[in-house]
């Protein structure tokens, strides 16, 4: 069984390796990721995932997509491109808790589309101004949601982590499995 995977995300890539997925082919689905008028965070992260697996179905492959968000309460966070930006995203993150949300879906090739979301919560410390700066020396936040990388010096800023790990590096792996092994994708 053919597994494309609908994402550009290097992260991703070495996130399947890490449960001996290797996808046939990588396709980056080109899908709008505005946030529509009074969407919230569960349901923007849903619907990105659900929509760029659908934009790269095929009727002879499994299609892979997610979509991570960062939110605080019910603002979500953008994918941070430019250093203003970082700096907004930081120092509303310094001191307080946010949620990392990934949406999952998986396209059959008879259409259907099997969905999940995963929700993880993150405490970070609060920043002074030399770490906000020092952090935005490092480049690691660029393209990143929410502006940092867990899986990178971010993580020296982040005093508490509940929920999936990799969920917050961009691909939640307990729930992929299973999503790959219900479709009767070959796993170990």
């Amino acid at each position: 069984m053919r597994l494309i995977l609908a994402s550009a995300s290097p992260r991703r890539l070495d996130l399947l390796a890490r449960i001996g997925v290797v996808p046939d082919a990588v396709i980056p689905a080109d899908v709008d990721e505005s946030v529509l008028a009074g969407e919230l965070p569960r349901g923007h992260a849903q619907r990105l995932a659900r929509e760029k697996a659908q934009a790269v179905a095929t009727p002879d492959a499994l299609v892979l997509a997610a979509d991570t968000v960062v939110a605080v309460g019910r603002r979500i966070l953008p994918k941070v491109e430019d250093e203003p930006t970082l700096r907004r995203c930081l120092e509303l993150l310094s001191g307080r808790r946010h949620r990392v949300l990934t949406g999952v879906a998986l396209a059959l090739p008879g259409g259907e589309v099997r969905e999940r979301l995963v929700e993880t919560m993150i405490a970070m410390k609060r920043l002074s101004a030399e770490e906000i700066d020092y952090y935005a020396g490092h480049g690691e936040w660029r393209g990143k949601a929410g502006g940092y990388a867990l899986q990178g010096y971010g993580e020296v800023y982040v005093r508490h982590i509940a929920g999936s790990y990799s969920n917050v590096v961009g691909l939640p792996l307990a729930e992929t499995r299973m999503l790959l092994k219900s479709a009767g994708y070959p796993l170990a």
